[in-house]
């Protein structure tokens, strides 16, 4: 299902478009779609020559933004104006400029479509800010939570008509994190790669992206909570082995992460999986990963395992590591997590 910052970009519609944007945030990606689609439905091609600006803010300042939107548009209902990146507008933070904005927002031109667009987030409490709801949109797009990835990937696939196996979400997930533009770009690369009705699954993403579908820390992970030794020691022997692309610090970092929350999970009781999830910052689908393994961790287990994880981030870092290799060090962290 899409989520509510996808839903907005795809509602936009020629016909409805305001006449302010006030775009912001920590997610560049939700950002930068925001503001093509409006480049791409706001002005017909045959008129973008004459009545789209696309202006960067490190080029302009704040009295050429004004003058730009109070133009009237040639030979055409509308026009476009969109800054990108206007935190960097070298005048912004000048009172009087700030007021410049504020009046023209109050009484915008119905034929300009103003769009600002800030490559950080703003303080929506400012005066000259707020002015901007009042003809316009404010549009905070915040960074996505780790837990929400795997739906932004299954709802990417769902809107470019492919199929995907979970394992492979979890891969995408798990190798990429929530950069969302390097997941577009690899689905992209995915797609163009795929024969017709062909799904994503763990041997495409292998192919394709790069990340072993046998040896990988999504494998590490299961093979734990399985408390697989022999399956266990094959991965980390494969990691030991071939530490340029498996470097030990960001699998400690998944780890501690995992059974931090297997941990939480240890002291959540009655409740229901949607309200577990929740609670735990996870993905409803992979919640039956963390109920196996506090099946089989108790809680005295789980604290000796977060002490031994936050030691091996340590001497990853070279704190009391000796001579110490990452493979040994892998071997040390295993022994202690399964027994």
């Amino acid at each position: 299902m899409a989520n509510n910052n996808t839903q907005i970009i795809n509602k936009l519609e020629q016909k409805t478009l305001k006449p302010l944007y006030f775009v912001h945030g920590t997610e560049s990606f939700y950002i930068d779609s925001f503001v093509q689609k409006i480049i791409e439905i706001a002005i017909p091609d045959f008129e973008k020559g004459f009545n789209e600006y696309i202006l960067y803010g490190k080029d302009i300042t704040t009295g050429d933004v004004i003058n730009y939107a109070r133009k009237f548009p040639m030979m055409a209902e509308k026009q476009l104006i969109v800054v990108k990146e206007a935190h960097m507008i070298s005048d912004l933070n000048n009172k009087e400029n700030q007021a410049l904005l504020e009046n023209y927002a109050k009484n915008p031109l119905n034929s300009t479509i103003l769009v600002l667009s800030f490559g950080k987030a703003q303080d929506e409490r400012k005066t000259w800010i707020k002015a901007f709801n009042t003809h316009g949109q404010i549009l905070n797009f915040k960074k996505m939570y780790d837990y929400e990835v795997p739906d932004f990937i299954l709802s990417l696939c769902s809107d470019l008509k492919l199929k995907i196996s979970p394992k492979a979400v979890q891969l995408l997930n798990e190798h990429i994190g929530n950069n969302l533009q390097a997941i577009h770009n690899e689905i992209d690369k995915l797609k163009v790669n795929l024969k017709p009705e062909e799904a994503i699954d763990a041997n495409t993403i292998e192919k394709y992206v790069g990340i072993s579908k046998d040896y990988n820390v999504f494998e590490l992970q299961k093979a734990l909570i399985e408390k697989n030794p022999k399956k266990t020691y094959q991965i980390i022997k494969y990691f030991g082995d071939n530490t340029k692309d498996h470097p030990i610090t960001p699998n400690i970092i998944i780890l501690y992460n995992f059974f931090s929350k297997v941990l939480l999970l240890q002291g959540l009781k009655n409740h229901s999986d949607a309200d577990l999830a929740k609670m735990m910052g996870v993905n409803a689908y992979f919640l039956k990963d963390y109920k196996k393994a506090a099946s089989l961790y108790p809680i005295s287990h789980l604290m000796n395992i977060i002490h031994a994880l936050k030691i091996a981030d340590k001497k990853s870092k070279g704190v009391d590591a000796g001579s110490v290799s990452e493979g040994e060090l892998y071997q040390d962290l295993i022994f202690r997590i399964l027994y």
